[in-house]
């Protein structure tokens, strides 16, 4: 919410507080998978939308505003939860030298300089 108060004019300044709550669960949710019987949390979309009071149109269409307002999309890493990063590939793929390589397999010298970079949120082995 504090990303969507931050815009100008912010578009949370009109509508109900319902309405963007669930629409920013929403978002989140589709972002980590929130709506997928095999992931932990897991909570149908129709559910969200009653426990909000919000019709599912309505949810699903401030989802989406949300979503495009702030680029988000599924596996964004910016978006991530910090339990999902680890097995989030979104969060580690990095173009090394013209290709494409997980950086979780390359030398900690590299990973290091990912990370001052801003590139990667942490260094794989000082978290596992």
């Amino acid at each position: 919410m504090a990303a969507l108060c931050r815009k100008h004019p912010s578009p949370v300044e009109t509508g109900k507080v319902s309405t963007w709550g669930c629409g920013a669960t929403h978002a989140i949710g589709m972002v980590n998978f929130l709506f997928d019987k095999s992931q932990t949390p897991y909570i149908s979309a129709k559910e969200l939308y009653k426990g909000f009071g919000v019709g599912e149109s309505t949810g699903n269409a401030k989802s989406k505003a949300i979503r495009t307002l702030l680029g988000m999309s599924l596996m964004d890493p910016d978006w991530s939860l910090p339990s999902k990063l680890q097995s989030n590939p979104m969060a580690w793929l990095l173009t090394v030298n013209g290709m494409i390589v997980d950086i979780r397999e390359m030398p900690r010298e590299v990973q290091e300089i990912a990370f001052q970079k801003g590139l990667i949120p942490y260094i794989p082995d000082d978290r596992e």
